[in-house]
């Protein structure tokens, strides 16, 4: 069983969209499930999704870490004509998993309380992103 998700993303930061797979999971039986975001400069990240001050924390901390290329630490890159923002996505993504296997028993996804599935959008602007979905019943 296959699908493409698209995530409409409002620019850099963490987008949920666990309810959308869970409802695409719904009265299924066991198995696993494999996420891949279609792009190079987004991430897939499994977090927690109680607070929303972790999401803010996780994105300040990688824009501290990986500041965009008009930032003086980062002069020695070259991949600069899409943009100040375009090199420091590519990088985050390549740190990050593009990529997630979660468990599924019953239709449901063996998570966590606190854990939800979000897109981690690393460029400047709204994007429109695809996730496609893979599931694999026992």
């Amino acid at each position: 069983m296959q699908t493409l998700f698209q995530i409409d993303t409002r620019g850099p930061g963490l987008t949920e969209f666990t309810d959308a797979v869970a409802r695409w999971l719904r009265g299924q039986g066991d198995g696993l499930l494999t996420l891949l975001v279609q792009h190079t400069s987004a991430s897939l990240v499994i977090q927690e999704n109680a607070d929303p001050e972790v999401q803010s924390d996780l994105r300040a901390y990688f824009e501290r870490l990986v500041p965009p290329t008009t930032d003086a630490s980062m002069a020695y890159l070259t991949h600069t004509y899409e943009g100040p923002d375009d090199m420091p996505a590519h990088i985050k993504a390549a740190m990050l998993p593009v990529s997630l296997s979660i468990p599924v028993t019953a239709g449901r996804m063996v998570l966590g309380t606190w854990q939800g599935i979000y897109l981690f959008e690393h460029r400047n602007k709204p994007h429109q992103r695809k996730v496609a979905a893979h599931f694999s019943a026992d």
